[in-house]
């Protein structure tokens, strides 16, 4: 006997109808929306205003030299032959070295406070990280050319005698103290010290937000602390290890203070950054700014091109940032 199987009959043919519900916002909750919705159009406004500003004010810089100011090594205003071919990429540099030192000590700190410190000394350490955090440029600068370069100095050369078959660690100058002082090096450790607590501070967040019922579950099957940090905590904070070092890192590239005090300004690209002598954007901008009309328009397009860059960078850190993971737990 067969059975025969019948459709519901539509909403529509049974006179039903689904019932649209409207939720009717206070006069509060409108006032906060469009509140948030100004601020954030405000952002958006002042950045295209710093932009537009830029272009127009170093328009005529890019329109003397054309594409030329992108490959150019050197600074002659007069002559119209100038460019950022050096400044850029050491400025690039100074950032990277700082990246290297910092990233690895932030994540470490991160997972010590998050994960291993107990509650009083969590809560001490997390004040620490944030003060670091508020401690001023010229500050750092000072402490880095008067007590940090003069201590360092011996590890410069240790890295050059021992290490300089790395191209980039490789002296072209004699083994002597002369030759390492005011270096990118130098500039990148102290500029280090001030992106530690960015990627720190953010990190820390990430992990602190690891699901605990993937923690639990590692521990139910057997994890140790530390794999349960390998196999959850990791892996969850992954984006936001990313992102807050995209983040750190567009603040080094703008670090102009630390740059100006440790440096000694040079207008070749110094790929040997144990080396005396350095440049940056930021750098030529602190020095060069009181030079006449024609010199500003050439330090604006050099700043829109430092604008762009460190607007890409924490643009793509943000977004890294914002994603999410639920995942799933492998245990070795």
């Amino acid at each position: 006997m067969g059975a025969e199987l019948l459709s519901s009959p539509s909403p529509a043919a049974s006179g039903d109808v689904p019932r649209r519900i409207y939720a009717r916002s206070s006069a509060g909750d409108k006032v906060f929306r469009g509140v948030l919705r100004g601020a954030g159009m405000a952002v958006m406004a002042i950045l295209g205003l710093i932009l537009a500003f830029l272009a127009l004010r170093g328009w005529s810089a890019f329109r003397a030299t054309g594409l030329s100011f992108f490959t150019t090594q050197s600074w002659f205003i007069s002559t119209n032959k100038f460019g950022i071919a050096a400044i850029l990429p050491d400025g690039i540099l100074i950032a990277l070295i700082a990246m290297i030192i910092a990233v690895p000590v932030a994540i470490a700190t991160a997972l010590y406070i998050s994960e291993y410190a107990p509650p009083v000394l969590r809560r001490a350490l997390t004040s620490l990280i944030d003060l670091m955090a508020a401690v001023p440029s010229i500050v750092w600068a000072m402490w880095g050319l008067f007590f940090l370069e003069p201590r360092i100095l011996g590890i410069s050369s240790w890295l050059a005698r021992h290490l300089g078959f790395i191209p980039f660690l490789h002296s072209v100058l004699p083994l002597t103290t002369p030759s390492f002082t005011t270096s990118a090096f130098i500039a990148g450790v102290v500029i280090s010290l001030m992106v530690i607590p960015i990627v720190t501070s953010l990190s820390r967040e990430v992990f602190s937000q690891a699901p605990q019922a993937e923690r639990e579950a590692a521990y139910a099957l057997g994890s140790t602390r530390w794999a349960m940090v390998r196999t959850v905590v990791l892996p969850f904070g992954r984006a936001g290890v990313i992102g807050s070092s995209m983040l750190g890192m567009g603040r080094a590239l703008g670090e102009t203070i630390v740059v100006t005090f440790i440096l000694s300004p040079i207008y070749v690209f110094n790929f040997h950054v144990l080396n005396t002598g350095g440049n940056s954007i930021p750098f030529m901008i602190a020095l060069n700014f009181s030079n006449g009309p024609k010199t500003v328009s050439a330090l604006m397009a050099a700043g829109l091109v430092l604008f762009a860059l460190t607007l890409l960078v924490n643009v793509i850190g943000s977004m890294v940032t914002s994603r999410s993971r639920s995942g799933l737990i492998t245990v070795n």
